[in-house]
């Protein structure tokens, strides 16, 4: 899960680019953070070579046919698991609910979880952690799924959440194999192409 706060500003991003320095690539503010976040060695999850030529990550165009209102309809009494992970790591998490959602005139639906270590964390324990693959996978997004957080304070009273498939970003695993990364579990894989979001990154 994303845990990097972005501390720049938008006022920080125009500055910087009247003092004459290359733009922040991205559509949306969300790509120019990822962007601005990926090229600061400090945080950055790229290998130093690929940090060197790195020039912007690349995203399937924004469309807004992949923001979507999901139903949840939540686990009650979900025992804890210990998700596989791209190494022997297991960490805790439990099933939150169910998400059903129509895209592309199909009726969707994607399980969503809640790492139990974020619950005990003050910052992130409103964050919820939700993991998919789908027709692009092993093509023109990384193989091993997309991630999506979704936030507990954005689900209305009548359990809908806002979903925006734009806003996907990739385990770290796909930038650098020093990471330990969730594996999206077989059920959360859709059968559709999500032609959003972040796509592939082909390393140098």
């Amino acid at each position: 899960m994303q845990k990097y706060i972005i501390l720049f500003s938008i006022f920080f991003i125009i500055s910087c680019n009247s003092q004459g320095k290359r733009p922040i690539p991205g559509e949306t503010e969300y790509q120019k953070e990822e962007n601005i976040r990926f090229k600061d060695a400090s945080i950055s999850p790229l290998k130093k070579k690929d940090l060197k030529k790195f020039k912007g990550l690349d995203f399937f165009p924004v469309d807004t046919t992949f923001i979507v209102t999901a139903k949840l309809t939540r686990t009650e009494n979900a025992p804890i698991f210990e998700m596989a992970t791209t190494t022997d790591r297991k960490p805790l998490y439990k099933e939150f609910g169910k998400l059903n959602f129509t895209l592309k005139g199909k009726n969707l639906e994607l399980t969503i979880y809640q790492s139990q270590d974020d619950t005990r964390d003050e910052k992130y324990k409103n964050y919820l952690f939700l993991p998919f693959t789908d027709n692009t996978s092993g093509d023109e997004s990384y193989g091993g799924g997309r991630y999506m957080d979704v936030m507990t304070t954005d689900i209305s009273k009548k359990n809908t959440v806002v979903l925006n498939f734009n806003n996907t970003y990739n385990p770290y695993c796909a930038y650098n194999d020093k990471y330990s990364c969730p594996l999206t579990p077989r059920k959360n894989h859709l059968d559709i192409e999500i032609k959003a979001g972040i796509k592939v990154f082909k390393k140098h």
